[in-house]
């Protein structure tokens, strides 16, 4: 699915309940998490219905490294030498989306969560087991507007990975959440604002607490790296994932 002007130039591309996005701006454009393998010719489509080259995508920003974000982004950097950023405590991670552990065992976890299982299903057949991991990238650094398309400014969230960031587009109101809040969970199917489960999540206390950092921002949209956008702003997405807790 790709949905046009989800907020003021931003484009989603979504496949099976997995997000990246399109920021456009008049310089360029700014790609925003590499989705999985399937989502490349989606990422193309976008770009084509906006009249936009391949060579005016000036950057891809990781929100973390695990494998459903980092899916086409070493096709990325080859076939269109776009840099890929990622914040230094995902580095190892992007290179190797797989070698990390959970705070719970993922298979076992799935299996006492049913709801889950059609969404990993549809995520495997989109790519999700045979994502490569990139090994040059650059340094995304934290708390100021990076030089690239929507100037977006990262901030660490730590806890569903050690580097995890979102990314604020102030200008736009908007607030890119990763994984750090969602509104889908692939590993419960537990719909609305909430952290990930624990079967993806390395420290669920750690990332409740970096919730606080999201609300900070005070965008008016959370876009997260899995289930729709939420427009309620980003101070009542967290006060619902707090309530909602560990899980």
């Amino acid at each position: 699915m790709i949905t046009l002007d989800v907020a003021d130039g931003i484009h989603l591309v979504s496949h099976a309940h997995v997000n990246c996005y399109v920021v456009e701006a008049d310089e360029g454009v700014t790609l925003v998490d590499a989705g999985l393998p399937g989502m490349w010719a989606m990422v193309g489509e976008v770009l084509a219905r906006r009249r936009r080259r391949a060579d005016e995508v000036r950057a891809l920003v990781l929100t973390h490294g695990h494998f459903d974000h980092v899916g086409f982004a070493a096709r990325a950097q080859r076939e269109w030498h776009v840099p890929v950023l990622v914040h230094p405590g995902d580095e190892r991670l992007a290179a190797h989306p797989y070698r990390y552990k959970p705070q719970r065992n993922r298979s076992l976890y799935a299996l006492a969560h049913s709801r889950s299982l059609p969404i990993l299903t549809r995520m495997a057949a989109a790519g999700a087991l045979t994502v490569k991991g990139v090994g040059e990238v650059e340094k995304l650094s934290t708390g100021i507007a990076l030089e690239f398309p929507g100037l977006p400014v990262a901030v660490h969230t730590p806890g569903h990975t050690d580097g995890h960031c979102a990314l604020h587009l102030a200008d736009r109101g908007v607030v890119f959440s990763g994984d750090a809040l969602v509104t889908l969970d692939p590993y419960t199917g537990g719909e609305g604002p909430q952290i990930v489960a624990s079967a993806a999540t390395k420290d669920t206390h750690l990332a409740v607490e970096s919730l606080s950092a999201v609300a900070a921002t005070g965008a008016g949209t959370v876009l997260p790296g899995h289930g729709p956008p939420w427009t309620a702003g980003a101070e009542e997405a967290v006060r619902l994932a707090v309530d909602r807790g560990e899980h």
